[in-house]
């Protein structure tokens, strides 16, 4: 090695460490695809610009800057699974020639998202052109599709998933499918796997999870603060407009004549979650957070969370459940904000530092699956 490379070796190292250090990435022995992720990371850390590092400047700018998205040059199908009687999702699906022969990527948005996030395109551009069929799908009820169903979506809504994962893998016969869910999307995914523990179908490869809300309590309390009254009244000014639009779409079914009453979000859990099935907030926080589920999960899986995300506090990633198993690996920059992650600029990539992480992470698994 010469004194060139010495440096840049050193340089590297120093960055890392600066972000996060390979104990942090590893605290407990980790299954040999994660190790193997995890000492990638060394040489890809995050590293925030210097006006980004702030988790409200890096969430509001980073995740609105203006963005190119590659997935709008490749045809896609509108497709419709019926996942209960009255229920249908959506999902626009980009698939490779070969589909069956290639690796699959279903992409799962936030709270009032939908598949036409920047984040969703982002990571769908970057999947499709790594050579991954790619799955932009709708949560129950959102991205216009709230005339499929007269139920609510929430935050650990999992029986969708159920349906469509078994669909895509009995009846497409997709052999590889991978799970990458932002904020609500990766609680939900999260919770999904958990939910399967040991009877994950093989077919189901990995998950990752982007500052995924995994604790909701804490969540509810920390988006009520002031300083983040910009976030929770963009939420709640979107629900109301959701829950205006499903009771033109379904009189009578739910009672609105209170909503104007709700001042925060939890109040909103509180008025409307019973619809759910959930007896109140906290009842719908013990029962819909991923946390407790996260131990019984049995397939690679990547959680990013930033520990200056301004609503979902990091204190719950430190519960020993995430740790302890050895099929999670869990990657806390120091900074990232809500979702946004947007790093200073590489030769070699963009700068949507998580987006690309999600896709090494699954590209390695696939690889790895088959040999």
């Amino acid at each position: 090695m010469n004194a060139s490379d010495c440096f840049e070796t050193r340089h590297l190292v120093f960055i890392a460490a600066f972000e996060m250090s390979l104990t942090e990435l590893l605290p407990q022995s980790k299954i040999e695809p994660l190790e193997d992720f995890a000492r990638r990371l060394l040489l890809r850390p995050f590293v925030a610009p210097l006006p980004l590092r702030n988790g409200h400047a890096m969430t509001i700018i980073g995740t609105q800057r203006p963005r190119g998205f590659s997935i709008f040059k490749h045809p896609f199908e509108r497709r419709e699974f019926q996942t209960e009687p009255s229920t249908r999702v959506v999902a626009y699906c980009h698939w490779q020639a070969e589909r069956r022969e290639r690796p699959t990527a279903m992409v799962i948005h936030g709270l009032e998202g939908s598949s036409e996030g920047n984040y969703v395109l982002g990571v769908a551009s970057k999947a499709f052109d790594a050579g991954f069929n790619v799955l932009r799908y709708n949560v129950r009820g959102c991205g216009g599709t709230g005339r499929l169903s007269p139920k609510l979506y929430h935050s650990g809504l999992t029986v969708d998933l159920h349906h469509v994962t078994r669909e895509l893998i009995e009846r497409d016969r997709l052999p590889e499918l991978f799970l990458i869910g932002f904020s609500m999307g990766g609680n939900q995914s999260l919770k999904f796997a958990g939910e399967l523990g040991d009877g994950a179908p093989p077919e189901l490869k990995g998950v990752c999870a982007i500052s995924p809300p995994i604790c909701l309590e804490s969540c509810a309390h920390a988006i009520a603060r002031r300083e983040n009254w910009i976030y929770e009244i963009r939420f709640l000014r979107s629900l109301r407009r959701t829950m205006i639009e499903k009771d033109r779409l379904f009189p009578g079914v739910y009672d609105l004549s209170r909503m104007r009453e709700v001042r925060h979000l939890w109040d909103w859990d509180e008025m409307f979650q019973h619809h759910n099935g959930f007896n109140g907030a906290q009842d719908y926080y013990a029962k819909a957070s991923s946390l407790p589920f996260i131990e019984r999960v049995r397939v690679p899986t990547l959680i990013i969370h930033a520990k200056d995300d301004p609503f979902i506090p990091f204190e719950p990633f430190t519960d020993k459940r995430i740790a302890e198993n050895p099929r999670v690996l869990l990657v806390a920059p120091r900074h990232g904000g809500h979702v946004a992650f947007c790093g200073v600029r590489q030769a070699d990539e963009n700068r949507a530092w998580a987006e690309n992480r999600a896709v090494e992470f699954c590209n390695l698994l696939s690889r790895a699956t088959r040999g």
